[in-house]
């Protein structure tokens, strides 16, 4: 009777260790589905580091399922389209968690997230201060779990710097109910601390030297001199601010270009990490091989800035006073009135005779007195009888007002701008001189381009044979100014000179063209920052 009752305890005490080791793992298994519930992400969750019983992972992913979350055990990376769903579960009390957390840094960070089972008092337990010393950049979405019982707490661990200590913040906790403890919802609104990390941006400095001095004080001094460099600077400068950063810059002379498969300036600074972002470029198959652009700060143009040639360059200005309708109008006027006079004076000479001061009725003496009238001048014959005298008053007066229109017309038209070149096509094929600013960005723009127009301007300002067309700022545009010269420059900086310079009737027959068709300039960021995208969002 004895041994019955002790098989009996026995076999109570096995269901109820057997029903807590169950009611565990339904507990685990409700939280992370809770879990996923409350990111409210598309999540593909990746089991490949659990180490947990078939059956277990089976009611897991079921229970996804139901829920609509995709999971597997077995995951291969072919292509980065849906990186930002995938969710890694982890789990420290297995075997295997040293070889799951030791992945490379790009893994750790987003668009990939990592969810870290961990229970306390457990004799196969990860030394979770390891995680401390992982490569948990700022970017990097990392949550530990760590379980007491029935109850979850969590966290979020980040390095605000490379180099600094890892921060642990709270993110939840778990008892039945999920009950979301972070500040904000918004990934990088809770990371906009980066507690005082320097942050170095590259600026391209090509018009003064001076310019080293008045940027990082930003005094608003010599704003003729690298204007882009300046307002890219303060926006940053803003920026850092409100990342509580430290911020540092560096200077180059060039933008950047790959000669020999190696590149210059302000892109390789920020390609090798000197830099974390640089001034606004323009953005290239090339550059984006090795950076990434982010939003336009600051909108500048790159175009060819000329004055209109004289219109009567171009055109024959003694065809445009009238339109052809007004043209057509006065030559059927002009043959309407010689043949009218012509009827006159024949009448005439019907009825009183022929005499040496009046018309013969003959058809030459009726044009010869309509081009007289037409040439506003005048003629010894003439009709004698009213009705021919009214006529030839009436075509000298109205020939006379045309004559005056017409002069007028053409004094104004002397005077006047052109509006002919529109197109690139139009100004490579004008007589006008074409040259370009004397600077790095024109040699490599002009030269890269392949299409037959912009080969031709680009022969036109390097000839093979002659001086290539490159001038400083001021003699490029006091060459605009005298007239059928074309001048390739950064915007900015030629209406600033020309507002200081230029007469207000200078100013009026201004015109631009566009060579590279590009669109904005953006900011190159070092391509592998963990401040990416804490960058694009501030």
């Amino acid at each position: 009777m004895k041994i019955l009752i002790n098989r009996q305890a026995t076999f109570l005490f096995l269901l109820s260790i057997n029903y807590l080791i169950f009611a565990r793992d339904e507990i685990t298994i409700n939280f992370i589905k809770s879990y996923i519930a409350n990111e409210n992400k598309p999540t593909f969750l990746v089991c490949r580091y659990v180490c947990w019983k078939q059956n277990e992972k089976l009611n897991l992913f079921k229970k996804l399922s139901n829920s609509g979350v995709r999971s597997s055990s077995i995951f291969q990376e072919r292509h980065s389209i849906q990186d930002h769903a995938l969710l890694y579960l982890v789990d420290l009390d297995c075997p295997d968690a040293e070889a799951a957390l030791n992945v490379s840094s790009l893994h750790l960070r987003l668009p990939y997230r990592w969810l870290v089972l961990h229970q306390e008092m457990h004799q196969n337990s990860y030394n979770i201060q390891n995680l401390w010393n992982l490569p948990l950049f700022i970017d990097s979405d990392f949550v530990l779990a760590i379980r007491n019982g029935d109850k979850f707490m969590l966290s979020e661990l980040h390095k605000p710097s490379t180099n600094g200590s890892t921060y642990s913040n709270p993110r939840g906790i778990y008892s039945g109910i999920f009950v979301d403890t972070r500040s904000n919802r918004q990934f990088f609104r809770r990371r906009q601390d980066i507690m005082g990390h320097p942050l170095t941006m590259a600026n391209v400095i090509q018009d003064s030297n001076s310019s080293l001095y008045h940027l990082p004080r930003e005094d608003r001094l010599e704003l003729q001199y690298d204007p882009m460099a300046k307002l890219s600077w303060m926006h940053v400068h803003i920026a850092f601010q409100m990342l509580n950063a430290t911020p540092r810059y560096i200077f180059s002379h060039r933008w950047g270009y790959k000669q020999n498969g190696q590149w210059s300036g302000m892109i390789n600074d920020v390609n090798t990490g000197k830099a974390d972002l640089g001034t606004n470029c323009v953005a290239s198959s090339d550059r984006l091989s090795v950076v990434v652009f982010t939003d336009s700060m600051s909108n500048f143009k790159i175009k060819f800035i000329f004055r209109q040639p004289p219109l009567s360059y171009v055109s024959n200005i003694f065809t445009l006073p009238f339109s052809l309708n007004v043209w057509v109008a006065i030559i059927l006027s002009v043959i309407i009135s010689t043949l009218t006079i012509f009827l006159a004076t024949k009448w005439e000479i019907m009825r009183l005779g022929k005499s040496q001061t009046q018309l013969d009725g003959n058809i030459r003496d009726a044009m010869l007195l309509t081009v007289s009238a037409l040439s506003q001048q005048g003629c010894s014959i003439e009709p004698r009888r009213n009705s021919g005298r009214i006529m030839l008053f009436v075509v000298f007066t109205a020939l006379m007002t045309l004559y005056a229109a017409y002069s007028a017309n053409i004094v104004v038209l002397l005077q006047a701008p052109s509006n002919k070149i529109k197109t690139l096509e139009q100004l490579a094929n004008s007589k006008m001189t074409i040259a370009a600013l004397d600077v790095d960005y024109n040699r490599f723009i002009l030269k890269a381009e392949k299409d037959p127009i912009r080969r031709l301007i680009y022969k036109k300002i390097e000839p093979e044979k002659g001086t290539a067309q490159y001038y400083s700022l001021n003699e490029g545009l006091e060459r605009v100014r005298q007239g059928l010269f074309a001048f390739h420059s950064l915007t900015d900086s030629v209406y600033r000179r020309m507002e200081e310079t230029y007469l207000e009737t200078e100013k009026c027959d201004i015109m631009e063209v566009d060579f590279m068709n590009a669109l904005g300039p953006f900011v190159p960021v070092y391509k592998h920052s963990p401040y990416l995208e804490l960058l694009r969002v501030t």
